[in-house]
């Protein structure tokens, strides 16, 4: 469903092709890395102490939203440890040859990076176990009646893993990591450092009023940060400014559908759909996906999270309930009190119902 008009969205915070030159922002030391200080404090020492040891790092785990950084963040750990990295995915992973290839051919200590690893298929997990726990994997060789198995022994490596949905890895998989870090969402401030940061790479002239705007707007992320600001250097050269400034970004913005909030078409469109299809709910995610023709993961993995986190949005085993926040937001008024008594003693006999969230 909409996936084309997904991936032209601006406020999408997966990578797109708008994204080309994302590499070239992307800091390759600790203290360039803006932000997630628990994080990266936590990190630094067991980088050092893996250093001091001579050992690879513990086996690490990076999640949390899109955008954030979690592939930044595990080349950063590499360059740190001064080893090399070797960078894939888990769809890319089919067969057990595959993940066999890439294991065998990993030098001593270095950085193996799995991003979307919780899409990785049962029978490759199970090749990692004893890679991760023991660093060998065995190798079934020949067909027939005469297969035989032989155990290949692998160097030491760090697999630093990278999801945005930490609760679909299977438990053997996630307690094989040693270290497993979340990501938070990025305050405006940090945003804004960030903002100046990308703004003196890629030469553009910006007012620290602007910076402002556009981080307020960014729904924490970094990467739809630095788009909003190639986005805007766009709209400066087109009424002939040398500088983003504060008007610029604002008129900008608004051409871009991104409101004061960050919210854009796709965020109202499942804000208006629940309250004007549904009562403001509760409505089940999959309903919600076939009213607003978009992909049931998608909202709950990428428009989700957001709405939530601004309070818009109320999850319960009875489904997605707008709240009075976005009746207020967009100019609606919201409904007398219900009367949720039954509902809530409903919902006090069953906590751990899915029923309404994926019906």
């Amino acid at each position: 469903m909409n996936n084309d008009a997904d991936n032209d969205r601006i406020l999408n915070p997966e990578i797109t092709s708008s994204d080309g030159n994302e590499n070239t922002l992307r800091p390759r030391e600790m203290r360039d890395y803006i932000g997630q200080d628990k994080v990266k404090s936590n990190l630094s020492v067991f980088i050092h102490s893996a250093k001091k040891r001579g050992v690879a790092l513990d086996h690490i785990l990076l999640y949390g939203p899109p955008g954030l950084g979690k592939t930044t963040l595990s080349r950063i750990i590499a360059n740190e440890m001064g080893v090399d990295i070797n960078v894939t995915a888990g769809p890319a992973i089919e067969r057990t040859m595959d993940i066999a290839s890439i294991l065998s051919s990993l030098q001593e200590n270095s950085v193996l990076f799995i991003d979307e690893i919780h899409r990785l298929n049962r029978v490759i997990e199970e090749v990692l176990y004893p890679a991760m726990e023991d660093f060998f994997i065995d190798m079934i060789l020949g067909k027939g009646l005469m297969p035989r198995s032989v155990r290949v022994p692998l160097k030491h490596f760090t697999l630093i893993g990278a999801t945005t949905r930490a609760g679909m890895l299977s438990a053997p998989l996630r307690d094989r990591f040693g270290v497993i870090c979340r990501l938070e969402m990025y305050s405006p401030e940090e945003l804004s450092l960030i903002l100046r940061r990308s703004a003196r790479i890629l030469d553009i002239n910006i007012t620290p009023q602007a910076c402002t705007e556009i981080s307020r707007r960014s729904r924490g992320t970094p990467r739809l940060a630095n788009r909003l600001l190639k986005r805007l250097r766009d709209f400066a050269e087109f009424y002939n400014s040398d500088t983003i400034t504060l008007e610029i970004a604002i008129n900008g913005l608004s051409q871009l559908d991104v409101d004061p909030l960050g919210l854009d078409n796709v965020d109202v469109n499942i804000l208006k759909t629940i309250i004007n299809k549904f009562d403001g709910g509760p409505v089940g995610l999959e309903t919600l996906a076939a009213a607003t023709n978009e992909d049931a993961h998608t909202i709950e993995d990428i428009y989700e999270p957001y709405l939530i986190q601004l309070g818009f949005i109320s999850r319960t085993s009875r489904g997605r309930v707008c709240t009075n926040h976005a009746y207020n937001h967009l100019g609606i008024k919201p409904p007398a009190p219900r009367d949720n008594s039954l509902f809530e003693l409903l919902d006090s006999y069953d906590h751990t119902s899915k029923d309404g969230l994926h019906e």
